[in-house]
């Protein structure tokens, strides 16, 4: 079995997109005009495309890009991110993702890359890769006429302003807005132009697309503070009343003020009696900002993006902390590329992490780490679970003390 990688410019990239599409159930059957899009899309986005061959046949597909992931505090870090994984079904149980995981991974430790980073498809293969869930993921509908709101009232701008927007100026907006998120908001990933290009339907990958409605929202001084996209369907009841759904794509903000008032807004829409939320932070504040919060119930709720160590020190290094301590940790990594036994000594004004001899207050994998350094997850739970280990007595509550945080992280994207 021959695993190498491609070049998007390689003749073996249509038979590595027919495998690709296979291995997610799509119709293996790629037009010109998608080719042509989708491997522009893998040259913009500077592309390492694996694939694995049998009898010069692709098996088997895999696909990393750069990226930057913000830790704990704001700092970005460099990440490998990971997509496009499949393998065919003639070919399962061959360890191919192993090997292809295995060297996309040394390879990105190699370049410098602190974390790699995925959203899984299936929550058992990667925990043995070293990824552990990091974040999560919410989305609620909303009763419009339980919510509370009245509709004949005015969507509360706080001094600002909502105007509808189109593709042209989304992407002229967009990225500086996502920029501001994305340093605020721990978990959150970098995005390249290519994003703003597929989700305005300049890049259409499949050849299908819905032209959306979008929202911007600006303070009262004119500043961008936050921006949505969204649909809406066309349902009526027998009776001739409205029963239309207003789907969100995507929500930026970067103020409670844009927040509050974008949602409002969505909720204000003439003939809309439902808000599906698309996916958000588990502690969004959309339910709360309803009068009757219970007109906002959870349709989906699932981990989210998953983390795996390839430099715990810079790791550690790279967040923030609230409390002050010290935490010696002995990580267990079977791949080899992040094993070992380190002292964290955090606090608030900086924090230093190496490699030590001392004993260990607590023994992880390190996927367990990985859960754990975006601060979404217990270190006592863990111990509950039996997925961590302490070493010393209360060791677990020092964890939870210096890496758990008040706000949750979220990761608004799909890669």
């Amino acid at each position: 079995m021959d695993v190498r990688l491609i070049a998007p410019t390689a003749p073996e990239l249509a038979d590595w997109l027919r495998t690709l599409d296979t291995g997610f159930l799509r119709p293996p059957v790629v037009s010109e005009e998608a080719f042509a899009a989708r491997r522009t899309t893998l040259e913009d986005a500077r592309s390492r495309v694996y694939g694995a061959f049998d009898a010069g046949r692709c098996v088997a597909t895999f696909r990393s890009f750069p990226q930057e992931l913000t830790a704990v505090g704001g700092r970005p870090v460099p990440a490998d991110a990971i997509s496009n994984v499949t393998v065919s079904p003639t070919h399962r149980r061959r360890g191919l993702l192993t090997r292809l995981m295995f060297e996309d991974l040394t390879a990105a430790k190699d370049r410098g890359d602190v974390v790699a980073t995925l959203i899984a498809a299936e929550y058992r293969i990667y925990g043995r890769h070293g990824f552990g869930p990091a974040t999560t993921m919410t989305e609620w509908t909303v009763d419009v006429a339980r919510s509370g709101l009245d509709p004949r009232g005015t969507v509360p701008l706080a001094g600002g302003r909502i105007d509808l927007a189109d593709g042209e100026e989304v992407r002229k907006l967009g990225p500086e807005l996502h920029g501001r998120l994305r340093l605020a908001q721990p978990g959150a990933v970098s995005r390249a132009h290519r994003w703003w290009d597929l989700n305005t339907g300049v890049l259409r990958l499949h050849g299908e697309w819905t032209e959306p409605y979008y929202a911007v929202y600006r303070s009262a001084d004119g500043e961008v503070e936050g921006m949505v996209s969204y649909t809406a369907d066309d349902k009526w009841s027998d009776a001739k009343q409205p029963l239309n759904t207003a789907s969100v794509n995507w929500l930026l903000s970067v103020t409670p003020a844009a927040e509050r008032a974008l949602w409002h807004y969505l909720c204000s829409i003439d003939w809309i009696t439902r808000v599906r939320s698309g996916f958000r932070s588990p502690d969004d504040l959309l339910p709360l900002l309803l009068p009757d919060p219970r007109a906002a119930t959870i349709t989906t709720q699932a981990d989210w993006l998953w983390v795996r160590l390839l430099d715990v020190v810079r790791a550690l290094e790279a967040r923030t902390y609230d409390a002050t301590g010290t935490l010696v940790l002995e990580v267990v990594d079977r791949a080899g590329l992040a094993g070992g036994r380190y002292l964290l000594d955090a606090a608030p004004d900086g924090a230093s992490c190496v490699p030590t001899t001392r004993t260990a207050d607590l023994t992880l994998d390190v996927a367990e780490l990985a859960s754990l350094w975006l601060g979404d997850q217990s270190a006592a739970r863990l111990a509950a679970l039996g997925r961590l280990r302490e070493e010393r007595a209360g060791a677990a509550r020092v964890a939870d003390a210096l890496l758990r945080t008040s706000g949750r992280p979220w990761c608004p994207d799909l890669f």
